[in-house]
């Protein structure tokens, strides 16, 4: 089995910046994909990120895109989302979850783990 536990979140202003990590126990996720999503009040979930097995292949939802950046340290386990430039448009819940071995997935449905959620609102 696999947990996911998602920190880092927080109450900041817009223009600034949070980092999120996601820490894992039980197996390995060296091999899986991960990714980042979100969820704002009254909202359906959304994908933000997500990062290949390797590290080597990310992608961005078009909202994020040059302000955010998806990482992972296979050695150490975790996987982070620097967040710049945060908008109130960014206030949500963010997911980390962990999707297919050496497969690569954009949609939360191809995803098996699925952390608590970290809260991060942004003030105008």
């Amino acid at each position: 089995q696999v947990q996911l536990v998602e920190s880092g979140g927080g109450l900041v202003q817009a223009g600034d910046s949070l980092r999120l990590s996601c820490a894992a126990s039980g197996r390995s996720l060296s091999s899986r994909t991960m990714g980042w999503f979100r969820q704002a009040p009254g909202k359906e979930r959304e994908f933000v990120a997500v990062i290949s097995w390797s590290g080597g292949r990310a992608n961005y939802a078009d909202s994020v895109k040059d302000r955010f950046t998806i990482s992972r340290d296979n050695a150490k386990n975790p996987m982070y989302l620097q967040m710049n430039s945060l908008k109130p448009e960014d206030t949500a819940v963010y997911y980390c979850a962990a999707g297919p071995p050496y497969g690569y997935s954009l949609y939360a449905s191809s995803y098996a783990y699925w952390g608590q959620g970290t809260q991060v609102t942004v003030s105008s």
